[in-house]
């Protein structure tokens, strides 16, 4: 089992940067797959990214693939989120995710595992 603590989220305004950050406890973190997951208000969890448990194989949601970049950190139990050229419509709540095991998948109900999520805002 893993706890997850997201961190990161912000203010910022149209076409910068932000990096978000997943910190997750427990001793098995190289094991689980992860990912991070955005919602907005009145909308569905949709995934944003996925990384597997050695970081070998990542997956990107269409609309933010050459703007965002996944990466993990197995030694300090962490992993991050890139997110480059941000446009209005990124803004949400961005949630990390895991799931025992290698299989990448895009299905929020494949995640047994979430943090509370962390607010990333962009200004137009």
């Amino acid at each position: 089992q893993i706890q997850l603590v997201e961190s990161g989220g912000g203010l910022v305004q149209a076409g910068g940067s932000l990096r978000l950050s997943c910190a997750a406890s427990g001793r098995t973190f190289s094991s689980y797959t992860v990912a991070w997951f955005r919602q907005a208000p009145g909308k569905e969890r949709d995934v944003v990214a996925v990384i597997s448990w050695s970081g070998g194989r990542t997956f990107y949601a269409d609309s933010v693939r050459e703007r965002f970049t996944i990466s993990r950190d197995n030694a300090k139990n962490t992993m991050y989120l890139q997110m480059n050229s941000l446009k209005p419509e990124d803004a949400a709540v961005y949630l990390c995710a895991g799931r025992l095991g290698s299989a990448l998948s895009s299905d929020p109900k494949d995640f047994d595992y979430w943090g509370q999520g962390t607010q990333v805002t962009v200004s137009s």
